[in-house]
């Protein structure tokens, strides 16, 4: 996918709200938006006009973008892809995102940030269902199981990921911390993704 450049804090300060793109910094007193929680540029802190109905959604497809960390067209693959699925499309597109292997195992915990699942992913640390799998992209269904790859532990930056993994992972996801390991259980929702994203706004945009 095309590489996102520029600062990563710049991009949460932009939107306004965390979008955990740097991991362990972004819990910490570190984190630009906690330091300067207005947008970047000169004029940041300068009272900002009211955004046009195209500028509302724009905002709002662009923070949903940078939060699953893809790129234009691989998000507009995603959308065209769900609009063609049964359901409301603004769920289901979500649910595609949410079902990506590099979110997953960020969910997990396996990985601080979705930039470092996806890493993760792409270097073949990752088993589905007993395999490697090193696309970060793969869509997830009901029943697969994702784990560490046996031995990955034991390399630097790996030793304390019990510590990081949750206790109480999404709902969707059935997650065992002593395997290293979770099971897709049904399907997410909004609820589950922790980010008020307005998937309407998104919908509108991609329908003008």
């Amino acid at each position: 996918m095309a590489k996102e450049t520029g600062a990563s804090c710049k991009r949460c300060r932009r939107e306004g709200e965390k979008l955990f793109l740097k991991g362990e910094r972004c819990y910490s007193q570190k984190c630009a938006i906690e330091r300067r929680p207005t947008p970047p540029g000169q004029h940041g802190a300068a009272r900002q006009r009211r955004p046009s109905q195209f500028g509302e959604q724009l905002r709002e497809k662009q923070k949903a973008r940078k939060l699953y960390g893809v790129s234009e067209r691989q998000f507009r693959n995603v959308f065209d892809t769900a609009s063609k699925m049964d359901g409301i499309t603004g769920e289901v597109f979500l649910r595609l995102l949410e079902l990506r292997l590099d979110n997953v195992v960020f969910r997990m915990g396996l990985a601080p940030s979705r930039t470092a699942a996806r890493q993760l992913v792409s270097h073949g640390h990752v088993l589905v269902n007993g395999k490697k799998l090193d696309v970060p992209s793969a869509r997830l269904r009901e029943g697969d199981e994702v784990a560490l790859k046996p031995g990955t532990e034991k390399k630097a930056g790996f030793a304390d990921v019990e510590k990081r993994m949750p206790q109480e992972a999404p709902a969707w996801l059935a997650l065992n911390v002593k395997d290293r390991s979770a099971k897709v259980m049904t399907h997410p929702s909004l609820d589950d993704i922790g980010h008020s994203l307005n998937m309407r706004l998104i919908v509108e945009f991609y329908s003008r």
